[in-house]
């Protein structure tokens, strides 16, 4: 019998109509109300998309609580990188706020959905009551054998993310956040062995991604089967652990002929290096930088490529990769963090991260085979596309999501430690 309980979701990023973090918070307490009484905590800079969001489409049975820090805090603290400090300060608010909630409306559950971060905590984990922490992520790491190929500006940051992470780490509140959970869950095998670590005694590996019904119904509406010429494209920041020097390396390598092309959409401070790049490569005539494009733009260039370029070197979740499955374009990515749990062999290819030169030789490998043979790109979009409604759809992982919470409830002790802390102490 379907019990209905009432859960408390934290969500720092929550934001309809977007992807990454906000499209996480935003879809999974949409559909989770299908199903449970749910109330959401979030930040207050998402009141205007969510209250509109509403006001179009009504959602019954969904509670938004806004909390912020204060507003000398917001300002200070919203500068880049001071984000994280904000995020954590805002999780110490948003604790009263849930502890206050919690002794009017009695919560059976709490979850911690966003930021998808495992090295800083959740204080929501302090509440009496059953708390799930995650999918999070963020203990991926680039193979030492790829830092050759980074700026010193790539290698200064690489240090440093190992450390911010290892340092949170040592936050007796972030140990307590996995000690706590009665389920904690990892994007990626990497990070559930550092949630194990830490202390969590059930983990588990679940991609936090997903596609809502729109979405896999904008993307699906056909790929062209006649491409003419032949392009691949990649998506995203112009970072340098996307990989997408890796990417032009095994096009030019892949010497499929001046006809074919390689679309990168996305903006960051690697596109002049990248650039660089394709003109030494000599392939910068068929390289096409289109910028930041919006998702529905995006969405379209999708549909006229062969097959979606993804050498991400550290990438807790990859929704482009989710993205372009549903669109019917297979993948080719690193067999890495959060695409390798989305793509299978069936769906696009996966490649070994072993050296610079064999990823170049191997992803030339798969863009060959995909360029030579049309019918096969178009097999493995349709399996990619059915992968994506058996397992990612926002529907499908709201129902589960559902019937977990159902089935951790009679796990929890009747009596607990109820830990607090004070504002003033």
């Amino acid at each position: 019998m379907t019990r209905n309980l009432k859960v408390l979701l934290s969500a720092y990023a929550c934001r309809p109509g977007e992807g990454s973090e906000p499209s996480v918070g935003w879809n999974v307490a949409r559909e989770l109300v299908k199903h449970h009484q749910v109330w959401v905590i979030t930040r207050g800079n998402n009141r205007p998309y969510i209250e509109a969001e509403l006001q179009r489409n009504p959602i019954p049975g969904l509670n938004v609580i806004y909390c912020e820090t204060p507003q000398g805090l917001v300002t200070f603290t919203l500068k880049q990188p001071m984000v994280y400090l904000h995020y954590y300060l805002w999780q110490i608010q948003a604790y009263f706020t849930a502890r206050q909630l919690h002794q009017e409306v009695g919560f059976n559950l709490v979850h911690h959905l966003t930021y998808v971060r495992y090295s800083s905590p959740s204080f929501l984990a302090l509440l009496p009551i059953p708390f799930i922490w995650g999918p999070v992520g963020g203990a991926e790491s680039t193979p030492q054998a790829f830092w050759q190929d980074f700026s010193n500006r790539g290698k200064v940051y690489e240090i440093g993310r190992h450390l911010v992470h290892r340092l949170g780490e040592l936050d007796p509140f972030v140990r307590l956040t996995a000690q706590r959970s009665v389920l904690a869950r990892g994007t990626t095998a990497d990070t559930t062995h550092r949630l194990s670590q830490l202390g969590a005694t059930k983990v588990e590996v679940v991609s936090q991604l997903g596609l809502s019904s729109q979405e896999i119904a904008r993307l699906n509406q056909g790929v062209n089967p006649n491409l003419n010429p032949i392009r691949f494209i990649s998506i995203g920041r112009l970072l340098h652990w996307k990989g997408f020097h890796l990417g032009l390396r095994g096009f030019a390598q892949a010497n499929l002929g001046d006809d074919a092309q390689y679309w990168i959409i996305g903006h960051g401070p690697e596109l002049n290096r990248l650039q660089r790049l394709a003109k030494t490569l000599g392939i910068d005539h068929q390289v096409k930088f289109w910028g930041e494009l919006s998702r529905q733009e995006t969405f379209a260039k999708l549909k006229d490529c062969l097959a979606l370029i993804h050498p991400s070197l550290h990438d807790s979740g990859g929704l482009v990769c989710l993205e372009a499955m549903a669109a019917g374009c297979p993948v080719i990515c690193l067999n890495l963090g959060g695409p390798a749990l989305a793509v299978t062999e069936t769906t696009g290819f996966k490649v070994e991260a072993q050296t610079p030169e064999q990823v170049v030789q191997d992803l030339a490998e798969a863009i060959a085979t995909l360029a030579k043979d049309p019918e096969l790109s178009l097999t493995l979009g349709r399996c990619a596309q059915q992968r994506i409604e058996e397992v990612y759809s926002w529907n499908k992982k709201g129902r589960e999501l559902a019937q977990l919470y159902e089935s951790l409830i009679p796990t929890f002790p009747a009596q607990i430690q109820v830990l607090t802390f004070h504002k003033n102490s």
